[in-house]
Order: structure tokens, then C-alpha cells, then sequence
């Protein structure tokens, strides 16, 4: 009996890609096509007009952040347009430790409209002596590549999906308020 060598060979080309696949934790992160800098942007729908979306914003940005004046550089009720710089921290797993490995500043800039908002987070830098472009570590060719840096991606991607999931949710319209009729 014949075994057809495609069958042999197909299953064991696949088994492989899946493997590199696996092997591959970089995520795969929104990169603008015009600056070429890793970008989250999104125009969300909710009900509400430009100055009930700022206010939302604003009440945000006062849970999210210890100090919201220091974080939010503009905020314009009149051009619905907030803007903030930010960071937040990255580790790295040392002889089962876990240890800090740096700071990641960003900016984001939520801009207001009737019945809409549009939130835009980029400019993501590496601080260490001087600021570097978080887009180098996308570049597993790049000499200075260490494993590290896919783990500290996905730590970027982690800590900025859940800063939009934070934002959405604190941009929802208030609950109506239940009326004690008795």
C-alpha cells in the first residue's frame, strides 16, 4: 500500500508552523500607517452631548489617575478635547522574581463630539537614560533584539487595552435614578 507523501508531509508542515506560531508570543499590536508608531484609536458611540462626554471624561481621569492635574496636560471643555501624558510600569521575571524593568510614558488625547468621543493613545517611550521608541522592539532583526522585549510588548498591550476598557466604562451615561414612589 502506497502512503501518499503529501499526507505524510502536510500534517507535519502544519504541526511545525503551529509550533513557530506558539513560539511567537509577540502580540500583535496597531500600528498607524502614516506615523508608523503603535496607535489604539477607536470612535465610541454613547449617548450624550459634548460637555456630559467631557465631564464623564474628567470624572474618569479623576479615579483613574493619583494625580489628574499632573496627568492631563489639556482640557478643553469648549473644543471637548482632553490630553494626557502618562506612564505606567513594565517588569521582567529575574530567578523567579518578579523585578521592575522600566517606565513606559504615552500620550492619549480624548476628543468629544455629540453623541460620539474618540480616545487615541500612542507615543509609547521606553524611559532609560534617554527616551526610546517602544516601535524598536517590534524588530526581531534589530542587534540590540533580547526575548524581553515580546514579553514587555504584551505587558505594553495588557496595560493599555485595559486603560480603554477603564475609559469606556467610566464614559457610560449614568444609571437613572430609581424614584421611591410609595
Amino acid at each position: 500500500m502506497k502512503i501518499s507523501v503529501l499526507k505524510i508531509i502536510l500534517p507535519v508542515l502544519l504541526f511545525a508552523g503551529s509550533v513557530l506560531r506558539a513560539q511567537d508570543n509577540t502580540p500583535v499590536l496597531p500600528v498607524d500607517l502614516d506615523t508608523k508608531l503603535i496607535t489604539y484609536k477607536e470612535v465610541v458611540t454613547v449617548a450624550g452631548n459634548p460637555n456630559e462626554l467631557f465631564n464623564r471624561a474628567i470624572e474618569w481621569i479623576n479615579k483613574q489617575y493619583k494625580n489628574p492635574a499632573d496627568a492631563t496636560k489639556v482640557r478643553n471643555p469648549a473644543t471637548g478635547l482632553i490630553e494626557i501624558i502618562h506612564r505606567f510600569e513594565i517588569t521582567r521575571e529575574d530567578k523567579g522574581m518578579t523585578r521592575p524593568a522600566g517606565t513606559v510614558d504615552y500620550s492619549m488625547k480624548i476628543e468629544m463630539k455629540d453623541g460620539r468621543y474618540r480616545y487615541t493613545i500612542t507615543n509609547f517611550n521606553y524611559k532609560e537614560v534617554s527616551r526610546q521608541p517602544i516601535e524598536m522592539w517590534l524588530d526581531k532583526k534589530n542587534k540590540a533584539y533580547i526575548p524581553e522585549w515580546d514579553d514587555y510588548l504584551k505587558q505594553l498591550d495588557d496595560a493599555t487595552r485595559k486603560l480603554i476598557e477603564g475609559l469606556k466604562l467610566g464614559m457610560q451615561p449614568p444609571a437613572p435614578k430609581k424614584v421611591d414612589e410609595w
